[in-house]
């Protein structure tokens, strides 16, 4: 007996130092290793470019979209879920609204109706098609608004308000938001309050589907230094993790390849935001 005790607390001992030794070598890397668990609220945007399924597996994201009813003919990492989006009125075909329905369970509305460059939308033309959107099956989110989506008589709260009255589903606020104060602190608080209000007012779970810190009062975007944008990362998403209204977060974006400022990987590498992303959540 004593000796079969013995072999039963080695065995336990061994799978104790495994683990142990599994989690100090994910530590003292340098980079996230491929086998690291996705955090499941944490998501990203992306586009597809060289490398971008290491780069998707190695920000730990749970999720991500692309902007459109399908990945783009990007490779998922095991366990990364993919959201479908319809992205504008041109986009609610019958093969549009069946890849999204083979793709996934939740989907996107539409993007930025409120803008003359991206959706481009009435509240009335995006009513007379929710329909269709409804039709997959899929969870839905609300269209995501570029901004005010907490302003009574906005286009969200009129398009939600209309909704209500068709009878329409509605399960989730997708919105944006981007910040011009670039002190970490200030914007964390800013944001917070942005989507408490949100949340205040409709009382459906939020979806933070685009968010980073840069100033387009210019026309021309500006952005922070590396070191704020990193700290906001980490300020930002510990204040997100606990905010239990809002399911999933995704920041913009998983790539610098077009140039954007906000980028988290540069190729396959992470740079100092994508670190702090990375390490989040």
């Amino acid at each position: 007996m004593r000796s079969i005790r013995t072999l039963r607390v080695l065995s336990v001992l061994l799978a104790l130092l495994a683990v142990f030794a599994a989690g100090g070598t994910a530590g003292a890397a340098t980079d996230a290793p491929a086998t690291a668990d996705a955090v499941k609220k944490k998501g990203v945007s992306a586009w597809n470019f060289p490398g971008v399924t290491d780069a998707l597996r190695n920000s730990r994201s749970g999720w991500f979209y692309t902007w459109a009813a399908d990945t783009q003919q990007i490779t998922a990492p095991p366990g990364v879920e993919f959201v479908p989006m319809i992205w504008g009125a041109g986009s609610v075909t019958d093969t549009e609204l069946d890849r999204a329905r083979q793709q996934g369970t939740s989907l996107l509305g539409f993007n930025e109706p409120d803008l003359p460059g991206q959706a481009n939308m009435t509240v009335e033309q995006a009513l007379d098609l929710w329909p269709r959107l409804q039709s997959t099956g899929l969870r839905i989110g609300a269209p995501a608004v570029a901004y005010g989506a907490d302003t009574p008589g906005g286009w969200l709260d009129r398009f939600l308000q209309g909704a209500a009255a068709r009878g329409y589903r509605v399960d989730f606020i997708p919105v944006h938001w981007y910040g011009a104060d670039f002190d970490p602190a200030r914007a964390t608080g800013r944001l917070r309050s942005y989507l408490q209000a949100v949340y205040d007012r409709y009382h459906k779970p939020v979806w933070l589907t685009e968010y980073a810190l840069t100033d387009f009062s210019s026309g021309t975007p500006r952005y922070p230094g590396r070191a704020q944008q990193a700290e906001f990362v980490r300020q930002s998403t510990a204040m997100l993790e606990q905010l239990p209204f809002v399911e999933r977060y995704a920041w913009f974006t998983l790539s610098t390849s077009r140039g954007d400022g906000t980028g988290l990987y540069d190729g396959t590498t992470a740079n100092e935001t994508g670190v702090a992303y990375r390490d989040a959540g």
